[in-house]
């Protein structure tokens, strides 16, 4: 890509805050973007071959959304973590097996995408963020969800297609989840806490294409009480 094209999205980005530049084979983060940390708001480098985020994006004060789907970064740089106003962060189709020890402090994030990468748990940094709605954690390789999730804030999780057999009674504890997809892993119905159902405040719950029938989760105690959440949670959309 020639750098009078990059200075013409650059001037662009300039006048409307957004930088938007995918799949042009990009090997490494625009340096250039430097001038605009004070303009910027929303960074879109997805379908490119970044395999680096500089630590300068730490620089970014005001940037609210910033994507970066279909990469290959296999990790983030602590200096993510200073970005105050970000509220949207997509990483789906990268390589990340973990999140910088300081990820907590993105206290204004409310949607995390992370569908496609290398994670093997869910990491416990999630739980330091209270504005959290929707994470999305879909095709990694996470194998058991830890004490830690009952301090998850979020209203939505999405866990499909991981390797999850295990799950921690706590999850019942999340204080506004709502939306729990587990649908594609490795789960027997024993191993499914009965407190999801009976004692929590999740009104949908998928877990099709797991190591027992639907049919079998009917059975459970507390599926009457799931159901009349479900219910309702559906007449109030309807």
């Amino acid at each position: 890509m020639g750098n009078s094209a990059l200075k013409a999205h650059l001037e662009t980005a300039q006048k409307t805050g957004v930088f938007q530049l995918t799949g042009k084979g990009l090997a490494e983060f625009p340096e250039d973007l430097q001038k605009l940390t004070s303009n910027l708001r929303t960074i879109d480098l997805s379908n490119n071959k970044i395999e680096l985020l500089p630590p300068l994006i730490g620089k970014f004060s005001f940037l609210k959304s910033l994507v970066l789907n279909n990469n290959k970064l296999t990790a983030l740089p602590e200096e993510l973590c200073k970005l105050k106003k970000l509220e949207t962060l997509h990483l789906n189709g990268n390589h990340l097996r973990q999140l910088p020890a300081a990820f907590g402090q993105l206290s204004a994030l409310k949607t995390l995408s992370l569908s496609g990468n290398q994670l093997r748990t869910v990491p416990t940094q999630l739980c330091g963020l209270r504005h959290l709605d929707v994470v999305d954690l879909s095709k990694n390789q996470i194998q058991n969800v830890p004490d830690t999730v009952g301090e998850l804030q979020a209203i939505e999780l999405n866990l499909n297609q991981n390797q999850i057999s295990q799950i921690s009674v706590q999850i019942s504890h999340c204080p506004r989840l709502k939306v729990l997809r587990l649908e594609e892993n490795c789960l027997e119905l024993s191993m499914l806490p009965q407190s999801i159902l009976s004692d929590s405040q999740i009104s949908l719950l998928a877990v099709e294409g797991n190591l027992f029938e639907i049919k079998k989760l009917r059975e459970l105690e507390g599926y009457d009480k799931y159901m009349e959440r479900f219910t309702a949670t559906k007449k109030k959309f309807a």
